[in-house]
């Protein structure tokens, strides 16, 4: 088994996508032709900006000092997307917690890997 991945980061947010790939397959058939199923996740702003505060300042008295304090009040936006494989008869509703499971899994995993509160 191969993984194919690609990850970009640039100022618009970071993502990674990846597609495990059969090597038998790579071996025998024309690459141009190989169904792919890629999955991954991509993280960008939440739009909101760095609140800069300017406390204080030097009005010529050297005791008073100048500080400064950066809020951030902005976040992240997680997008997670998965294609995979899975029974399509609707009496088979096995592989619902599956999924359900591996789309949990990934999210943790990817929290704990950026130090976020679980």
């Amino acid at each position: 088994m191969l993984i194919l991945q690609e990850s970009c980061v640039d100022s618009s947010g970071s993502l990674v996508v990846s597609c495990p790939i059969d090597s038998s397959i790579m071996s025998e058939a024309d690459p141009s032709y190989i169904q792919l199923l890629p999955s991954g996740f991509i993280i960008t702003s939440d739009g909101k900006q760095n609140e800069n505060n300017i406390q204080g300042g030097n009005s010529g008295n050297d005791d008073v000092a100048s500080t400064s304090s950066n809020t951030n009040i902005g976040g992240s936006l997680l997008t997670v997307a998965f294609q995979i494989m899975v029974n399509s008869l609707p009496s088979n509703m096995e592989s619902v917690p599956v999924v359900n499971g591996l789309i949990c899994k990934t999210v943790e995993q990817i929290k704990a890997a950026l130090n976020c509160p679980m």
